[in-house]
């Protein structure tokens, strides 16, 4: 697509629903590149705003540096223009920096800044994590606050001074008063993404602090579904919300919290169950067993999913 400028990104990002693509590996957990285009060729059919490339439901912290850029660019020619791609930018500084400056060679639209591997960083030290990651590249920058890299809204501000193109802040943390605090401080400057585990959950309340999108992963195997979800979210009509939590997410997310990595593996075992599947999960992580996949079929017949 169109060379998009950071603030534009901003602005594509918060108008439409978000997802993360699982990353498709052969039955040996090898890359499937074809297997993973024809995923973004079919998911970008649907009107997503944006889809990000190997990222948590991605298992971007599984893939080698090579098969990140492998992934970041299937993704760019999957979509064929359709929709932004957002590629990942992880681990140490200047790991992140390399990734950010090949995923811009590779025709991202723009990056999600990820935490930092393992080591706990005081504010400081996070700022001017942002800040050499953002000087690395002309695209726009979400960062992900999560983990071990929490920002709090000072230095958020203080990020975002130096920073023109950091251009989104990804929630998932799940604090209102941090989320209030922070969007008290920055207003509109960011958009601001809903970024914790089935993000459906809580997307309505969230609404009401500015988070205006969400990056949804069951959107890789209901998309019709979890973009009925999101209009139903930014019309805040609340009846129809949770009807559908009831009707599917919360039983869902009830299977999702059984073993630890599930929000993954269940993602996967969903596109097995429609008739797309995209292979097994890489260890550390482990698969649903088949009573499981059992349960989840039902779930998503009962909501009328088809492939």
């Amino acid at each position: 697509m169109p060379a998009v400028t950071p603030s534009e990104l901003a602005t594509v990002l918060g108008s439409g629903l978000l997802s993360f693509p699982v990353t498709a590996f052969t039955d040996d957990l090898e890359l499937d590149v074809p297997g993973y285009r024809e995923h973004l060729e079919w998911l970008s059919g649907y009107p997503v705003a944006a889809l990000f490339a190997a990222g948590g439901t991605g298992e971007g912290f599984s893939l080698t540096a090579e098969e990140t850029d492998q992934v970041v660019r299937a993704a760019v020619e999957g979509v064929a223009g359709k929709v932004p791609v957002l590629a990942p930018a992880t681990g140490s500084t200047r790991n992140a920096v390399a990734q950010a400056r090949a995923a811009e060679a590779a025709g991202a639209s723009g990056i999600l800044l990820m935490p930092p591997y393992l080591t706990e960083a005081d504010q400081v030290g996070l700022v001017e994590h942002v800040t050499a990651v953002c000087a690395a590249t002309s695209l726009g920058v979400v960062y992900y606050s999560r983990a071990n890299a929490v920002l709090h809204d000072e230095a958020v501000e203080r990020a975002c001074e130096r920073s023109a193109n950091l251009v989104g802040f990804k929630d998932g943390v799940g604090s209102i008063e941090q989320m209030t605090r922070t969007y008290a401080r920055m207003g509109d400057r960011l958009t601001y993404v809903g970024g914790l585990p089935t993000a459906e959950v809580f997307a309505l309340p969230l609404l009401q602090l500015g988070v205006t999108t969400y990056s949804s992963a069951i959107f890789n195997f209901v998309p019709q579904f979890a973009v009925e979800f999101y209009e139903a979210v930014r019309r805040q009509d609340r009846d129809e919300v949770y009807r559908r939590l009831n009707q599917f997410v919360i039983p869902y997310t009830r299977l999702r919290d059984r073993t630890k990595g599930y929000a993954v593996s269940i993602i996967k075992g969903g596109m097995r169950v429609i008739g797309r599947p995209a292979g097994p999960v890489r260890p550390p992580l482990s698969d649903l067993t088949q009573d499981e996949l059992a349960e989840l079929t039902a779930l998503v017949q009962g909501i009328g999913a088809t492939a």
